[in-house]
This record gives structure tokens, C-alpha cells and sequence, in this order.
């Protein structure tokens, strides 16, 4: 699989597993919501999925290692010539939530999902700079 058709594929998903590493190199992966906006990866910490702290492992770990990658996958039981997995390796930075910056992500997040049009995230926004897709398909 090309790059154009990883993003593709990743982009039209609707989670993704987000792995980070602490300073130590220990492994840290979450399921995440997301947006794709070019070779940019939104996601935000939000309020609506219960947490038991804001100031969670994954954002801990991108302020000591910024390199992320993320994974969206397809399967199906009775079909693996429809299986597919894309990447997005890039780097990640965190932005509070009252920067400027941060509302196009929410703004984007809110288009894709409705629990957010009514509850857009209030945490953290982290932005992924995507520098390498890659994917696999069992077949075109």
C-alpha cells in the first residue's frame, strides 16, 4: 500500500490506537478519536469518556518523547482478504487548551463526531505531525 492510499484508509477510520513511550522507552498504547487534516493528526483529551485523571499517561509520555505513532486497522472474521492496518508515525505536541491554536483541531473533531458538537473537548489538543504512512492490505 502507497502512502496517498495509508492515508487514505486511516483518515476514513474511526479509532485509532495511539502508542507513545515514556523517557525510559516503556510502551504506553490507547485507543483514540481522531481528525486528519493533510499530514496532520488531531486529537484532543475530552471530558466525555469517563477519566480518572486529565493529566493522562499519554500526554506525560509526549512531553518526555515526542515520537508517536498511531495505527487504524480493518478485520473481519470471515473475510481476511479484507484486512488492512495504516500507519501514521510523526512527531507530537501538546497544546493547551486555551491556545488559539488548538480550536480548528476541536472544530474538526466536532465535524466527525457527534458526542462532540455538544461537549467539544475541553483538555489538552495534541497535534501529530505525520512524517512517514505506511499500510498493508491483504489485497487492492
Amino acid at each position: 500500500m502507497d502512502s496517498a492510499e495509508a492515508r487514505r484508509r486511516f483518515a476514513a477510520a474511526r479509532v485509532a490506537r495511539l502508542a507513545t513511550a515514556d523517557a525510559d522507552g516503556h510502551p504506553h498504547l490507547v485507543p483514540v478519536v481522531f481528525a486528519v487534516d493533510g499530514d496532520r493528526v488531531w486529537t484532543a483529551v475530552d471530558d466525555v469518556k469517563p477519566k480518572a485523571t486529565m493529566r493522562l499517561q499519554r500526554l506525560r509520555n509526549i512531553a518526555a518523547n515526542p515520537a508517536v505513532a498511531l495505527l487504524a486497522d480493518h478485520y473481519e472474521d470471515d473475510d481476511w482478504t479484507a484486512l488492512w492496518w495504516a500507519r501514521a508515525d510523526g512527531t507530537a505536541r501538546l497544546l493547551d487548551p486555551a491556545d488559539p491554536a488548538a480550536q480548528p483541531a476541536r472544530d474538526l473533531l466536532a465535524e466527525r463526531y457527534a458526542p462532540y458538537r455538544d461537549a467539544p473537548p475541553p483538555g489538552v489538543v495534541v497535534a501529530i505531525d505525520v512524517v512517514r504512512w505506511s499500510g498493508w492490505a491483504a489485497a487492492d
